[in-house]
């Protein structure tokens, strides 16, 4: 898949302007492990800088201080859909940006927080607007139903809660993988058909995206990103396994491993479990 767009064009910077689109990043922890987060206030200060609006405190914001190369997508509320990288350099809590973000309605009336920062970084590619292949995404769908019965995980303790089982195996959802390229650059790929098969593990058809899914190596770590239009969301890392065939489908699964709520006011990993610890400093005041 090219990325030929070394800049934004007005069509593609008017489209990031709405506050009402999908807008996902794609980081690299501190492990060196994929990470995706829903940050609907993406957009673009010009034709060749990316900016992320703050407005609460999640895993990513630090990250891509840490390792400054992202992957991101944003699809608009037609369905179009614009991939690319980028390279964070600052951040600022002032400004153009910093002003106009506060000016939308969705932050200006919030009466619990706006925007506090402004995340600043440098195009390095991006394509689009690309449309769903809506087709092969719905055979996809049906027919990872049909074959995720021949790759069901073991039951030998539930991973996924029944929330977030429920989640990935509604037809309506929005699902997304991701992985690290050899260049260190995130990629995010389209993975509307995923399904669980069982609370271990996920599968899905390779009929949509096959292409981009064969460059996913056997046993590498992948992030799965899992949302409904009502904002639920809910992300796993784990393990890609060879695309095999299920019931005379080509198959591809993941076999979760971690499994992380990204959603307000509370994020945080869900599984492994954490122990809970009591809080004796705050470090904020």
């Amino acid at each position: 898949m090219e990325y030929n767009l070394k800049e934004f064009d007005e069509q593609t910077i008017k489209a990031f302007e709405p506050a009402e689109k999908i807008g996902l990043v794609a980081s690299v922890n501190p492990d060196g492990l994929p990470h995706i987060t829903l940050i609907t206030s993406i957009g673009a200060a010009g034709p060749k800088q990316v900016i992320l609006g703050e407005f609460c405190k999640g895993s990513s914001k630090s990250q891509i201080q840490k390792n400054p190369k992202i992957g991101f997508l944003v699809m608009s509320m037609d369905r179009k859909m614009w991939r690319g990288h980028a390279r964070w350099t600052h951040l600022r809590q002032e400004g153009p940006e910093y002003e106009k973000y506060n000016d939308l309605p969705m932050f200006r009336y919030n009466a619990y927080f706006g925007i506090n920062t402004v995340h600043y970084l440098d195009l390095i590619d991006a394509r689009g607007p690309d449309g769903l292949p809506l087709p092969k995404i719905i055979l996809s769908a049906l027919m990872t139903k049909m074959a995720k019965g021949g790759v069901l995980s073991e039951p030998t303790g539930r991973i996924l809660s029944t929330f977030s089982e429920d989640l990935f195996n509604r037809l309506d959802a929005l699902k997304f993988i991701a992985y690290i390229q050899e260049d260190g650059y995130p990629e995010i790929i389209p993975l509307l058909q995923c399904q669980a098969a069982g609370s271990r593990r996920l599968a899905f058809s390779t009929m949509a995206y096959g292409k981009e899914l064969e460059k996913i190596k056997p046993d590498q770590t992948v992030a799965v990103f899992g949302m409904t239009m009502k904002m639920e969301d809910v992300m796993i890392r784990g393990t890609f396994r060879d695309v095999v065939r299920s019931r005379g489908i080509q198959t591809g699964t993941v076999d979760i491993e971690w499994v992380y709520n990204s959603m307000p006011p509370c994020h945080g990993q869900i599984y492994p479990p954490v122990k809970l610890e009591p809080i004796t400093e705050w470090s904020d005041f």
